[in-house]
């Protein structure tokens, strides 16, 4: 069974359309108009596991808050539209990742429960012209679309782009971990019989 989701968001701020296959190999073709964003996808993609298409344009004049956040809109319901059922899923991953001085752990959980507890600071406000607190409303977006219980820490950091590339590699790591089908059991991952 194929685990790939297409889907479109289009509103009166942004256009965004958004192709995702859980068991793909790393590849991407990103393009957001926010180079920084693209970035930080395209290692989510290769560290992952994933293959991600991302087309989107958003009033960037205002400000790149309504892309980011629509963007991790549009990235979750892709999660979840993927994971179907979710049944025989590991359904909890982790990932502790390092980026030269920067520390990050990623925790979640695909319990349809989303909750984010995002605890990561950065020296500065901006890496480039990327505004670095937008990051948090992309991770917030992701997990309530997902269906996603997640937990963000950086544990050290000084620069603010390793900072953002631990964080990025170890969602994907975690991620990957979460929607990897599990040997044991092919049911849903829960006593409770639901997710």
């Amino acid at each position: 069974m194929e685990r790939t989701a297409t889907v479109k968001r289009t509103t009166k701020e942004t256009d965004i359309s958004l192709s995702l296959n859980l068991d793909g190999s790393g590849r991407s073709a990103i393009s957001s108009g926010i180079p920084f964003l693209d970035h930080m996808l395209t290692l989510f993609a290769a560290h992952g596991g994933f293959d991600l298409d991302l087309q989107a344009t958003g009033d960037l004049e205002v400000d790149g808050h309504h892309t980011v956040e629509d963007i991790g809109i549009v990235l979750g319901q892709a999660i979840s539209k993927a994971l179907g059922d979710r049944k025989g899923i590991t359904r909890f991953g982790e990932a502790t990742l390092p980026m030269d001085e920067a520390l990050a752990g990623v925790y979640l959980d695909l319990s349809n429960r989303p909750y984010l507890c995002y605890e990561v600071s950065f020296p500065s406000q901006k890496t480039g012209t990327f505004d670095m607190e937008l990051l948090e409303e992309f991770f917030r977006a992701v997990s309530q679309n997902a269906g996603m219980t997640l937990h963000i820490h950086k544990l050290c950091g000084r620069n603010g782009h390793h900072i953002a590339e631990a964080v990025f590699k170890g969602f994907a790591r975690a991620l990957g971990a979460a929607t990897s089908l599990s040997p044991r059991h092919s049911g849903i991952p829960s006593t409770k019989g639901v997710l």
